[in-house]
């Protein structure tokens, strides 16, 4: 499998990403972003995390203007799967390939820990290897993690169960670290091509630095 990952000026989880994935037995290739379009063999492509032109103006507001992005666009088009984590969710959701935004956390503050999320639909190729309802733990490290959407957008997530993650404790009950709406951490569009999350699955791949539960969920695209 052929994972290219996306890199802009700012971007700091490119080589995690890359880790993670040539742990699970793929080939990567690191795409800047001035690059206009997708190599041909590409099977996934990641929107990785970090701080896209230093996060100006809104994160990945910038970002989407990149000449990469047409390319993204066309590719998710055509059907190939795209992951966005962390920054990489803020900037399909300001390019529209996602619904929603993600605004400032409602306490102010930068948070970085682990956190429990709960599966809250797995007929998708990115949580197959999961349980519907299972539970989690997955570091988290954002600062504009809120997700917002309106009721209407809302409604239309769940009947298509375009919600993936929602944020808990280790029990599966709601723990809602940031302000977002429903408890929401991760949505997917309604094709189920383009997903996105605010936590790093990457960050979760070894038991001695505090989970490998980020492998289950990486599985499903080299298994798809």
């Amino acid at each position: 499998m052929k994972v290219a990952i996306l890199q802009f000026p700012g971007t700091n989880c490119e080589y995690d990403t890359q880790y993670a994935f040539e742990k699970l037995g793929a080939q990567t290739e690191i795409i800047w972003h001035k690059a206009e379009e997708i190599p041909a063999d590409t099977d996934l492509l990641v929107v990785a995390g970090g701080f896209s032109y230093g996060d100006y103006l809104r994160s990945g507001a910038i970002a989407k203007f990149s000449p990469v992005m047409k390319a993204v666009a066309a590719y998710a088009k055509a059907g190939g799967k795209v992951l966005g984590i962390c920054n990489g969710f803020q900037v399909l959701t300001e390019a529209r390939l996602l619904p929603g935004a993600l605004k400032r956390n409602e306490g102010l503050h930068f948070i970085s820990k682990h956190h429990h999320l709960r599966v809250e639909n797995n007929d998708n190729i990115f949580l197959k290897k999961l349980g519907k309802g299972a539970v989690v733990n997955i570091p988290i490290a954002h600062h504009d993690g809120n997700y917002y959407i309106d009721k209407d957008g809302l409604r239309e997530l769940e009947a298509n169960g375009q919600i993936l993650l929602r944020y808990t404790d280790e029990n599966g009950s709601i723990k809602n670290p940031n302000g977002s709406v429903e408890s929401i951490a991760g949505v997917c569009n309604k094709e189920k091509n383009i997903f996105g999350l605010m936590p790093h699955p990457e960050r979760a791949m070894e038991s001695i630095l505090g989970s490998d539960d980020g492998v289950a969920m990486l599985q499903g695209f080299l298994e798809s």
